[in-house]
């Protein structure tokens, strides 16, 4: 692993206003910049109360905006909601505003429920023209003369990856020679075997000459394990509402998460995160150390949401001095 960097969900807490959580979302940004962190990724969400970052190429702006070296992107925007050219518009401007600093990650999932996809004027069997409309967006970023029919102006030649949690993202990546970002933090189960189809199916193309592959994991860091634990509730029971139907905004922690969470539901949402270190600087190194070790990533990306932003800013910095000490050179 050669570089570590973050995605942030932009958590709305139930003591914030989204306008709190953007605000944050700047100081958060600032924050990894200051600690290293390669990239600063948000996720497209749409009609969940605990995510501010809906309009993901916006509030990309607003972090970009805020800093200075640090690649700022999508993790990811999921293209079957949009039009491809309208994409290739945004991150184009994007780029022109920010230039070589921004990424696209693009994702085959709706990012919400039917009925608000019905709502985004899109339709479910789009999701079945992904590789189409991959095809197209590249087209649009690559287009450097502007000789093509439809052009996206600005033209920006952007970095695409593509984002997955199953072995049809890791397919989509290998064969067209992008770089691969597999969300562990929430799906792990098809990690290894993602991992594999994608480096021993790859083709390299103009954009890549070798497989790039990037996991993701939750890192809950604080200065003991009890209250990493303490800190990782909040996570833990939006996942269990979320899983419900009932998502809403980032609750407070507890001390006891088991008494708040049906034990079945509790187990699930603990197998859903388990690609994960939680704990003090010492078993969050030890952890990280491993989950790298096994799977062998070129880049790691951590997540997690904290109630209280100061400990998730403790949090940040704990992970970054241990992933600083276990990163090693990109081999030649």
């Amino acid at each position: 692993m050669d570089k570590f960097s973050l995605l942030d969900l932009a958590p709305v807490t139930e003591a914030q206003t989204p306008a709190d959580a953007l605000a944050e979302v700047a100081r958060t940004a600032q924050h990894a910049e200051a600690l290293g962190f390669h990239r600063y990724w948000l996720a497209e969400h749409h009609n969940m109360p605990g995510i501010a970052s809906a309009a993901t190429a916006v509030v990309i702006g607003h972090a970009a905006q805020a800093t200075k070296t640090i690649r700022v992107g999508a993790g990811g925007i999921m293209l079957p909601n949009h039009a491809p050219l309208v994409v290739a518009e945004a991150f184009g401007t994007l780029n022109a505003l920010h230039p070589g600093r921004i990424d696209l990650g693009l994702g085959r999932a709706p990012g919400t429920d039917g009925l608000t996809a019905r709502a985004l004027r899109r339709y479910f069997e789009s999701a079945d023209r992904f590789p189409d409309d991959v095809v197209e967006l590249i087209g649009y970023l690559d287009d450097a003369e502007g000789t093509a029919p439809v052009r996206a102006v600005p033209a920006p030649g952007l970095p695409v990856w593509i984002l997955g949690s199953s072995l049809f993202g890791a397919q989509v990546a290998a064969h067209f020679g992008l770089p691969y970002a597999f969300a562990s933090h929430f799906a792990p189960a098809m990690l290894e075997e993602a991992a594999d189809v994608y480096r021993r199916t790859f083709r390299p193309s103009a954009r890549l000459d070798r497989p790039y592959f990037m996991m993701a994991a939750g890192v809950f860091a604080a200065d003991t394990d009890e209250e990493a634990e303490y800190h990782r509730s909040s996570q833990l029971l939006s996942f269990a509402r979320l899983r419900t139907g009932a998502p809403g905004r980032l609750p407070p922690p507890v001390r006891d998460v088991a008494a708040h969470v049906p034990a079945q539901m509790l187990e699930g949402a603990r197998e859903a995160m388990s690609v994960s270190a939680t704990g003090s600087a010492a078993t969050v190194r030890r952890q990280l150390a491993g989950l790298i070790e096994r799977y062998r990533p070129d880049e790691l990306m951590i997540t997690g949401m904290m109630y209280d932003p100061e400990a998730r800013r403790r949090s940040l910095t704990l992970a970054a001095e241990a992933l600083a000490e276990l990163r090693q050179p990109a081999a030649a």
